[in-house]
């Protein structure tokens, strides 16, 4: 049971699993009518599988992207920004656009090829790129990716969940960071969101990295005690954003 619900194997990869871990005295028909027996079909897995089987397979080459706004004060009111957020799920590293305040289609494929760009640099190049079915996404904008090889994963209809770890993204950049802001200018926002993206990947903690930056290579070591002497604290934006090290010895 424990091979069939951890895999999509049929009940003869399934016997030969247990060859190997010596279980000999045991015939195929056996182990179909157990898999019977507790609500397993006994054939191995058929279609497609499912979205949540897709993302953990393809996590590596994998990225979700997804519009972003943020309200600009003027003199004539506010306006509203929109960026383009990219997220990789295996590193959970992102890439974040300049914004405009009319995303057309000139603009989103300007973007899609300044992100493949990064992409390459950072070693993360796409195999597929998730998004969902906002009418800002063109034909064009999929061209940019099909003609990298990249395959463009559209979301299914009322689906909410599929590019989950995008809209957590933009979440924690919403709540953590631009809630506490006024953005007068749109080369504003674009500082912001650097300056976000690098406390992101090097400062902020991870729970997904055992609660370490993004971009951590080398842990400080354990200690059991520590002087508030040698806690520095580091800010960013004004002190918007906050982490704290220790100080060099």
């Amino acid at each position: 049971m424990k091979l069939a619900q951890e895999n999509s194997w049929g009940y003869t990869r399934i016997l030969g699993e247990l060859r190997k871990l010596g279980i000999r005295k045991i015939s195929r028909q056996t182990v179909k009518n157990i898999l019977k027996e507790h609500g397993l079909a006994p054939g191995p897995q058929r279609g497609k599988g499912t979205w949540d089987e897709f993302l953990k397979v393809h996590a590596d080459t994998l990225w979700q992207c997804d519009f972003a706004t943020k309200r600009m004060w003027t003199l004539r009111g506010f306006v509203d920004l929109y960026f383009l957020v990219f997220v990789q799920l295996g590193t959970r590293r992102s890439w974040i656009s300049p914004c405009t305040a009319h995303p057309d289609s000139a603009w989103s494929c300007e973007q899609a090829r300044n992100f493949l760009m990064h992409a390459d640099d950072v070693e993360l190049t796409p195999k597929y790129v998730m998004r969902d079915n906002d009418g800002k996404y063109t034909d064009q904008f999929d061209e940019v990716f099909e003609s990298s090889d990249a395959e463009i994963k559209r979301n299914t209809p009322a689906s909410t969940n599929l590019r989950a770890h995008v809209e957590r993204f933009i979440q924690t950049l919403q709540v953590e960071c631009l809630d506490k802001l006024v953005v007068v200018s749109q080369s504003h926002l674009n500082l912001i969101n650097r300056e976000f993206q690098h406390w992101y990947h090097h400062e902020r903690p991870h729970s997904a990295c055992d609660h370490f930056p993004l971009a951590c290579e080398s842990p400080t070591e354990s200690q059991e005690m520590i002087c508030l002497r040698d806690v520095v604290c580091q800010t960013r934006l004004g002190g918007v954003l906050k982490s704290y090290s220790r100080r060099a010895a």
